[in-house]
Order: C-alpha cells, then structure tokens, then sequence
C-alpha cells in the first residue's frame, strides 16, 4: 500500500473513530449487532450417551449461539428462589433467560426446612423451564457428614483428610455417598417434568476456600459425582458444567482441575471484580476445544460491546444474587439487558416456538390413572389422565375439576421397571386406604381409614424386567394424600420416579 492511500484510509476512518469515541455505552450498545443463532456448527453431543432430547437440543442451542450472541442469567437462593429474578424484571422490564438456583444449605437449617426449600427450588424451576427458560442449579456441598452451615462449606481441609473421601469403603466416602443420593432424588424430579438442567458441582475447585478446592485429585471427586448421577440414579437430564475460578490471584491455573473433554459439556468460569481478562477468555477457550464456554458468576455485569468483539465465545453470563444490585446501578442492568447482543428471553421463547415439534405426540413414561366419584372404585370413572408418579397431597382440595373434595378413590395401573436385581421394599403412606400389586401379586393391602400411615411391602425384582403395577386409593374425608416410594439394597428410598413407569399399552 502506498503513502498516498494509506494517508487516504486514514483520514476516512479517523472521523468515524472520533465519533464513537463520544458515544456513551447506553448509545453504543444501540447499534446494530449481527446475530444469527441458527448458524450450523460442528455437532457437539452430550457426554452422557444416555442424555435426554431436551438436554441435546440445550447443548446444540448453546453451541450454536458461541459466537453470534449471549444469554443473560441471574442467580438465586436456597431460601428465596425466585427474589433477584424477579427484582431484575422488576427493574428493567426484562427477564433473564438463565434462572440459577442453588440446592446447596449453608443457615443450619433443620432436616425439614431444607426439603422444603429444595422442592420450591424445584418448582420454580419446572415453571421457569415450562415459561420458556434454562435452568442452571449449583450445589455448595458442606463437608459430609457435617451440618450444614456456610462454614463446613467454606473450609480447609488437607489432602490426606480429602482422599478419605474420595476412597470408596470409608466411612467418609458413605457419607458423600448419601449426599449425593439425597440431591438426586431433586434433579429426578427436574428430570420427570422434562427440564434439563446446566449442572455446575463442585465449583471454584482452583481455589481453596471450598473444602474441595485445590486438591491433586479433584477429578476423583467429580467421577464418583458423575458415576453416581449418571449410571447409579440414571439422571440423562444434565448437562455438566466444570466451572473453575478465574485464574487471579487468588486461584490457580485451569488444567490441573480439568478432568477431560469426555467429563465436561461445557466449561465456563467466575469472574469477579470487573477482572474480564482477554487470557482467561482465551485459555478457557482452547480448553474447551469447541465446547460451549460461559461465565458462571459474576458481581458486575460485563460490557457486551467489548465482548462481541474480543471474547464473543462466551454463550451465558450469570450475575450472583445480590450482587445484582450491589455491584451495578439500575440504568447499567438496563442498558446491560436491553443491548442487542444480549439475548432476550422473548428471543429465546421465540426459537423454541420455531424448533419443529419431533417428539411423540404423548409420552409413554407414567401410569394411567381412573379417578372415580366414590371410594369403592365403582362404575365409571369421573376422569382418566396419565400421571407421572404416586406423589399426592391434596389436602382438603379436590384432585381435579369434577371430584369431590370427600369419598373419591382411583386406580394406577402400568409397568414398573426395576434398576436392581434384588428385594424391593414398597412404602405406600396414605390418607385414607390404599393396595398394591406388583406382577399380580398383592404387595400392600390396607383398605381402612387411617392418616398417613407407612405400610410396606417386599418382593423379588429383576433389573431391566418389567412388572404390572396396580394401585388402588380411596379417600374418606378430611385430608387427601399418597405416596408411593421404593427402596433396595441399593437404592436409597425414594418415589418411584416417571422413569421407571410406563403407561400400559
């Protein structure tokens, strides 16, 4: 190029360069940005060769958004699931399209207290995916064993103290076990009502503030986790998100936490202080190796200007809690939400309403149920319905439109397919009678009134079988309510999950 077109060029651009220089960032992020999010990219398929279609269709989303735009996420509490969501719409008008949630306890609360926060955690959730939303749950796990309060999250503990959990057989280990299976039996629930769920454990795991951070292990760790949800409790639900610490100077290095591209199916990291360095974008980046990449926390939200055009990879950003309006005034979450490079959480509702419908027109998971106007099962019934599981609690209600709120009764029948081949011990507690046969034999019998009360039963199962299943309830009056739960050797007692019924043919 010449002297004389250089000098040409150069005076072309600089005027352009002035003026944007005088524009404030509520005007930048006014100006058009391109996003196509239905560019095709390399497939990226789900590291569970097991996992849902709904947790596909996320992951191929989220792999084809890198690049052309990115979604907003905002965090919530154990105890408050839905406050700072509903405070950011507040605010600007706008929804986040990621909904964070936490299933970690850290106020000591009692045993019961935290199954019920957890089920409303659960709940927001099923509606928050139904609404048109992704659902992302995080876990600060107390040490096990411990109670669960902020400090046995937020604790040292040694190498040597660390391998004794990761060593099965001890006693440790059991009690991480068990930890794991109770969280289970929530993601189980997410799973039935068909929401996948961005899964980050064990996160941070480059720092030392968590009792599972900076260990020469981690990845052991993350394999009994993995293992555990995937194969033990069949959870195809989630996709699993490593999700370190940014590498200041308070944590270490990505690789020595990383358990590899088949454990991971998307990276992302924590970025705190306004510290959105180029060199943790592009680490975490090569990394990732075409993986989807996110920033899973943050204080202050970041410049989406300044991201689309030097670290436009990033597919999500999720601001922490409080830190919404702790760390960013209301004209900045504004502008941040309103930015054409965010996506919307119309944008989004509108891309799954243009996704053609490949799913079957009903599902074949659950158990046909006859709801009859009287306790004796007789005549016919009021209403039939599939319903995904024996989890009831009507109280003083009735169960549907047509029902009578006293002296109703209905009848389950389907298959039930067991994971292990040993003893099943069947609990069915109700308010009032209720029976149960397992391949026609009867497992429970306790037509009475009584208030619910746990009655059991035990048969022979083998895995991969399936069985005829028929439960039959009647209610007297007062309170309404079933539950049907399952237990072995191996499984930890639980309701029977819709993934183990199905409709009879």
């Amino acid at each position: 190029m010449n002297t004389n077109r250089k000098f040409r060029l150069f005076t072309t651009i600089l005027p352009i360069i002035f003026i944007l220089s005088l524009l404030p960032w509520s005007e930048v992020r006014s100006l058009p940005v391109t996003r196509t999010v239905d560019t095709p990219a390399a497939v990226i398929t789900p590291i569970n060769p097991n996992a849902s279609q709904e947790a596909a269709d996320l992951l191929t989303y989220l792999s084809n958004l890198s690049g052309n735009g990115m979604i907003s996420g905002q965090h919530d509490y154990l105890e408050s699931p839905d406050e700072f969501n509903n405070k950011l719409k507040k605010a600007t008008g706008q929804s986040a399209v990621l909904h964070g949630y936490e299933l970690g306890a850290i106020n000591n609360q009692s045993e019961s207290a935290i199954k019920r926060q957890r089920k409303a955690v659960v709940n927001s959730a099923i509606k928050w995916h139904k609404g048109g939303g992704i659902v992302a749950m995080t876990f600060h796990q107390n040490l096990p064993g411990t109670s669960p309060e902020w400090a046995n999250v937020h604790m040292s503990l040694s190498q040597e103290d660390f391998d004794a959990y990761v060593t099965p057989g001890t006693a440790q280990y059991k009690n991480l076990i068990a930890d794991i299976d109770e969280i289970a039996g929530y993601l189980e629930d997410l799973q039935d009502a068909g929401v996948p769920v961005l899964w980050r454990p064990y996160h941070e795991m480059n720092g030392d503030w968590f009792w599972w951070g900076n260990k020469d292990n981690f990845t052991k760790l993350w394999d009994i986790m993995y293992n555990r949800l995937t194969n033990t409790h069949k959870l195809n639900n989630l996709l699993w998100v490593w999700n370190p610490n940014a590498p200041n100077e308070w944590s270490y290095d990505f690789e020595p936490y990383f358990p590899g591209s088949g454990k991971a199916d998307i990276l992302a990291a924590d970025i705190y202080n306004n510290d959105f360095k180029q060199s943790y974008y592009e680490n975490l980046l090569k990394l990732a190796d075409g993986k989807p990449i996110g920033i899973g926390e943050s204080g202050e939200l970041p410049d989406p200007v300044i991201l689309s055009q030097t670290q436009s990879k990033w597919v999500y950003t999720m601001t922490w809690g409080k830190m919404l309006t702790e760390k960013n005034d209301v004209q900045k979450i504004k502008n941040f939400m309103n930015d054409n490079y965010i996506v919307s959480r119309d944008d989004y509702i509108i891309m799954l309403a243009s996704k053609p419908n490949t799913k079957p027109s009903a599902s074949t998971k659950g158990l046909r149920a006859q709801y009859f106007n009287n306790i004796d099962l007789s005549g016919g019934a009021q209403l039939i319905r599939n319903d995904n599981k024996i989890d009831f609690n009507w109280h003083g209600d009735s169960p549907a439109v047509g029902l009578g709120k006293d002296l109703f009764s209905v009848r389950w029948t389907g298959l039930i397919m067991p994971i292990y081949s040993e003893k099943y011990t069947f609990t069915a507690s109700s308010d009032d009678g209720v029976r149960l046969w397992i391949d026609g034999k009867l497992v429970i019998d306790s037509w009475k009134k009584q208030s619910g009360v746990g009655r059991e039963g035990s048969i022979d199962l083998t895995a991969g079988t399936s069985y005829d299943i028929k439960v039959e309830y009647y209610e007297n009056r007062g309170d309404a309510n079933i539950r049907l739960l399952w237990k072995s050797a191996s499984q930890k007692q639980g309701i029977i999950p819709k993934s183990a019924l199905t409709l009879p043919k």
